[in-house]
């Protein structure tokens, strides 16, 4: 029995949002038995219409590195926030340069991003980081002490919106970490 578009779409709508995280193709494909399986063809094509019916809505369709999710419109994103109550997590001005050393300069050492920022960094923020797993210890440099060498995670590029390192911003367009902080608030 195969399946026709409109059931595909149907399908893969209502799995992205009961998922609560997003999805690869692969695992949307999964879905489906075997004598009932779309092509890949047909998936991408219901992803495509997908997208093309939330534009311009309070929803949208985004592919971040781990997969497809539905996620606010970043234009709504101010007053949905204010559904929870806590206030969002505020990140110091060391906490920003850490992690922007990091997504920019990876892999690297503690020793490296003191060296760079010329303080050293507080393992509050290093713990914070991988607590929040935005970063996670990718290796070890082969130098005495072996430190270990730090790089984003998919965590990290999911929260910020990224589907790769390669969609950061380049450094010509960050100007002010403070501006980044105000912005972190109103994702959370």
């Amino acid at each position: 029995m195969s399946l026709d578009q409109d059931t595909v779409k149907r399908i893969v709508e209502g799995a992205l949002f009961a998922a609560g995280q997003p999805m690869k193709l692969e695992k949307l494909a999964g879905l489906f038995l075997e004598e009932e399986a779309p092509p890949t063809e047909m998936l991408v094509e219901a992803i495509n219409q997908l997208k093309a019916e939330y534009e311009g809505r309070g929803v949208m369709l985004k592919e971040v590195a781990s997969g497809f999710r539905f996620q606010v419109e970043e234009t709504v994103g101010e007053w949905v926030s204010r559904l929870w109550e806590e206030k969002p997590a505020r990140y110091s001005r060391a906490l920003l340069e850490t992690l922007a050393l990091i997504a920019y300069r990876q892999p690297i050492t503690r020793g490296e991003i003191e060296e760079i920022r010329g303080v050293s960094v507080s393992s509050h923020i290093t713990k914070t980081l991988l607590e929040r797993e935005w970063i996670r210890v990718v290796g070890h440099r082969d130098v005495p002490g072996r430190p270990a060498m730090y790089g984003t995670t998919r965590n990290f590029l999911d929260y910020f919106n990224l589907k790769n390192l390669d969609e950061l911003p380049s450094l010509a367009e960050i100007r002010d970490l403070d501006a980044i902080n105000a912005e972190l608030e109103l994702v959370q």
